[in-house]
């Protein structure tokens, strides 16, 4: 690569701007990123919040690579769970009403439990006290602790700068027959049949180790099968795509659905599902244990309030999917160039205040002004390879669903501008070199507020 095209890619990253390293295709594909999709019978814990800094950033990079993403997150609001869930908060709030009540030996310990059950004393006491018999007080319980759950879900969510489309109740599912009818189209097509009056579906048929019960011996279907009728759902409503991120202990379950979509009449290719690796929350040296059950664990909400946003969303970001991440409170708490999110954003405003001082000594910033010769030298060169480098890395970041990637990538260019500025001083009295050196360095700065924000980190002028 000549030094020419090097200082002509500079220049059209400062052009484009925001628009540099982001792709227009003619025939852009549609894509479903289901993500998160935590249970809605409590808080999210720090698992979610890595699922949920990678589902938005592997979105934002598809868009960024010329393709849509729609944002789904999937409600589980149905079945035994729900149903615990409603014993559990009914049981904590005749407590709060001073009834004698037996807890339920496998409910939910928290103290979000009470809070909910405090919640329906002062809201919905007189509804609930009428309501007979025990089954709908249980449900109506059970409801609005979903719903409760549910909206803290959004805004915590929200809050971590990640946004669904839409939001997708199983309940919906079960009530318009959509369960049944999945059902009735796989045993018509042979993929389904009886065994000990159970219902099976043939998944060894594509590659898994057992065939799979859709259907219990008393007629009621199972998680695979409220699953399998789900992904139908999402692909009559016209995505090309669908990709799916799983916690580690659904791993197992990928071949099941899979195979299940192409049963469907689908390609392969057309879903796939990512595995999110465990999180391991390190306090002092000490991994915090997590058991929602039994209401011990570090939740999202007191993550985001420990540390920050733009630190969370980096810190899960930064391991590829497949490896456990060891999530360094001290570190993440750092206000300095220890901490990756610190040095990356340091550097930009380090740039910012490089055009303020500019603007005060009356240099008139023109970015088509620059002297090749200038930047002939082994710093600004690498500098200028990385800025021609990037929009490559966003198109294979995007296409095999690797958001680390990018904060290898930006992580990389921060050190190369440290080391550059090190070496050259930017604003001297040679105004056609403190030109050239500042279209270098806003092409930097493009790059790197481009990248944090599709990372969902915030790139600050001045820190």
């Amino acid at each position: 690569i000549s030094l020419n095209q090097l200082v002509e890619t500079m220049k059209s990253a400062v052009r484009d701007k925001e628009a540099y390293g982001r792709r227009i295709k003619e025939t852009p594909l549609k894509y479903n990123v289901e993500f998160v999709s935590a249970n809605p019978t409590g808080p999210m814990n720090i698992v979610s919040a890595r699922a949920a800094a990678i589902g938005d950033t592997i979105a934002n990079l598809l868009e960024a690579n010329g393709d849509l993403a729609d944002r789904e997150f999937y409600i589980n609001d149905y079945g035994n769970q729900v149903n615990l869930l409603g014993k559990s908060v009914l049981s904590r709030y005749r407590e709060l009403q001073g009834i004698d009540t037996e807890f339920p030996e496998d409910g939910y310990h928290g103290n979000y439990i009470k809070d909910i059950a405090a919640k329906l004393l002062s809201e919905h006491e007189k509804d609930l006290d009428i309501i007979e018999p025990e089954k709908d007080k249980i449900q109506f319980c059970a409801e609005k602790a979903i719903e409760y759950n549910v909206g803290d879900q959004r805004k915590d969510l929200g809050d971590f700068n990640v946004h669904f489309k839409r939001w997708f109740h199983e309940r919906i599912l079960h009530e318009q027959g959509d369960v049944l009818k999945t059902q009735k189209i796989l045993e018509e097509s042979g993929h389904i049949f009886e065994e000990d009056g159970k219902k099976v579906f043939r998944s060894t048929d594509f590659g898994d180790d057992k065939d799979r019960v859709v259907v219990r011996d008393d007629g009621r279907p199972t998680y695979l099968m409220a699953d399998i009728a789900y992904h139908n759902d999402k692909l009559k409503r016209g995505y090309d795509r669908l990709i799916d991120i799983w916690g580690p202990d659904h791993h197992g379950y990928i071949a099941r659905l899979t195979g299940a979509v192409q049963a469907l009449g689908n390609e392969k290719e057309k879903f796939r599902v990512l595995i999110a690796q465990q999180v391991n929350l390190i306090m002092e040296g000490e991994a915090v244990k997590m058991s929602k059950r039994l209401g011990k664990f570090s939740t999202m909400r007191e993550l985001i309030e420990e540390v920050g946003v733009d630190v969370s969303r980096y810190f899960f970001i930064m391991r590829s999917l497949d490896s456990h991440l060891d999530f360094d409170l001290a570190l993440a708490k750092k206000n300095s160039s220890e901490n990756p999110v610190f040095y990356l954003q340091y550097a930009h405003a380090r740039i910012c205040s490089i055009f303020k001082a500019a603007a005060e000594r009356n240099i008139e910033y023109a970015p088509d002004r620059t002297v090749e010769k200038y930047l002939n030298n082994s710093e600004a060169e690498t500098l200028m390879k990385l800025i021609m480098k990037y929009p490559e890395e966003v198109r294979d970041a995007a296409e095999n669903f690797e958001p680390h990637k990018i904060a290898t990538f930006l992580m990389r260019l921060a050190q190369s501008f440290h080391r550059f500025y090190t070496e050259h001083r930017i604003l001297t009295d040679d105004i056609d070199n403190a030109q050239t050196y500042l279209v270098l360095a806003d092409a930097v700065r493009i790059i790197l507020r481009n990248g944090l924000n599709i990372l969902g980190v915030s790139a600050p002028e001045s820190m």
